[in-house]
């Protein structure tokens, strides 16, 4: 039997890319409704300003990312202890019932911020289990050479339910408020049962379990820290965004400078979506391979760039155009850094690792979101967002300075790191 050409040929492979897509529609169109709840609430209930809302957006960011900040270390070490399909199933077994939670009190009419906030930091300390877990499981199925082509199409699932799942639960809550809610308790349970049906993986090393988790959770850290182009790829992505996200500001612009509402506010947490997967699918057919390190660095400079644009334009479609262009630049700088992580990193290691860059994601977005909300209270919506992309910016110059070795890279060879290259 020859070997497979594509990872779609491989069946487990297909079981895990359900799932992860099933669970990305789900989580992304809750995380959306939750923003656009909660500042709704804040006007309505609570008689807030738009600038006093949009910083309880940014505290939104900030309940959610607390639970990440405090469980990663944690949750690395359970991904490469524990067998990964049951540490995923689980967690998304818990944010079912968060969903079901969340559909209750919204069915019930009970608006209340500090409800809205405690589901939020719950959706974050179960997500927290999730990333690892599913990151590393890719590489137990597909063989080394067709890992760049199973993370595109892994891109692909993330985004086509990115695109799906604010969408869709945005006109969803304008039919009824809590039906994206219980659509997010269906796919979760869909996402689970795929992962859950997957043969099994090879067991951890016997000194996985051995090891002392504090021992473990040093070494994952220890890992990216030695790495340098790892790590200056991680903390690239992570201060960019944390910068130039605009996402935590979107209620605001869908509800008080587009006036476009919820159905508005889907399309727009969809649109860079949209410009990310039509990048992945191309990069499953064709990955990078010359002069990745450049690339990645003139990606975030048009992520950047395309987030100014942004904030200036007050023309709906124009709006989602330059929102589509920065979800597919993000996308090169996610091919290329994940990429990296998958094919640097050794299996007993990759829940550890990939918890680690997992935090930063979280950091750039839920402390993104956080730095928007304070940012718009100082300097109104448009503001913030044209600030955060100018930041992006000065910060891609700034890292291609300290880290040399980022526009070093010409490919994705492990090697590479231990080469001694001219600049």
């Amino acid at each position: 039997m020859s070997d497979p050409t594509t990872p779609l040929a491989i069946p487990d492979f297909r079981r895990f890319w359900l799932a992860r897509f099933a669970s990305v529609i789900a989580t992304n169109g809750v995380v959306v409704i939750i923003g656009y709840q909660l500042y709704d609430v804040a006007r309505a209930e609570y008689a807030m300003s738009i600038s006093d809302a949009a910083f309880q957006l940014g505290l939104l960011g900030l309940a959610q990312f607390i639970p990440i900040l405090l469980l990663t270390p944690i949750a690395g070490v359970v991904a490469d202890r524990f067998d990964r399909r049951y540490v995923a199933g689980f967690s998304m077994c818990i944010d079912l019932c968060i969903a079901l939670g969340l559909g209750t009190v919204t069915a019930l009419d009970i608006r209340s911020l500090p409800v809205l906030f405690g589901f939020a930091a719950l959706h974050g300390a179960v997500r927290v289990f999730q990333g690892p877990a599913l990151s590393a499981i890719a590489p137990n199925i597909v063989p080394a050479a067709l890992i760049p082509k199973a993370i595109a199409l892994n891109s692909i699932a993330w985004q086509a339910g990115a695109v799906i799942g604010p969408a869709s639960f945005g006109f969803l809550f304008g039919s009824a408020h809590a039906l994206p809610y219980w659509t997010s308790t269906v796919l979760l349970l869909i996402a689970a049962t795929s992962l859950l049906s997957i043969r099994s993986l090879p067991p951890p090393p016997p000194e996985a379990r051995q090891a002392h988790p504090f021992q473990q959770i040093k070494g994952g850290f220890q890992f990216v820290w030695n790495d340098r182009f790892l790590l200056g790829c991680i903390t690239l992505d992570l201060f960019a965004v944390i910068f130039g996200g605009a996402t935590a500001l979107f209620p605001v612009f869908a509800r008080d400078v587009l006036h476009v509402g919820p159905e508005g506010l889907g399309q727009m947490r969809a649109a860079p979506a949209v410009g990310a997967a039509i990048v992945a699918l191309t990069l499953s057919f064709r990955p990078l391979e010359h002069n990745v390190g450049v690339k990645m660095l003139l990606a975030v400079v048009v992520y950047g760039a395309a987030t100014i644009a942004f904030a200036f334009s007050r023309h709906f479609p124009t709006s989602l155009g330059f929102l589509v262009i920065l979800g597919a630049a993000d996308m090169v700088s996610v091919f290329i850094r994940t990429s990296l992580i998958q094919l640097n990193t050794p299996d007993d290691m990759r829940g550890r690792v990939s918890a680690t860059s997992g935090l930063a994601i979280s950091a750039s977005n839920e402390l993104g979101e956080m730095q928007s909300g304070v940012a718009a209270a100082l300097l109104g919506a448009t503001g913030a967002v044209v600030f955060g992309g100018g930041a992006a910016i000065f910060v891609t110059v700034l890292w291609s300075k300290l880290f040399p070795e980022i526009r070093r890279a010409r490919t994705f060879a492990p090697q590479y790191r231990h080469r001694d290259t001219a600049p």
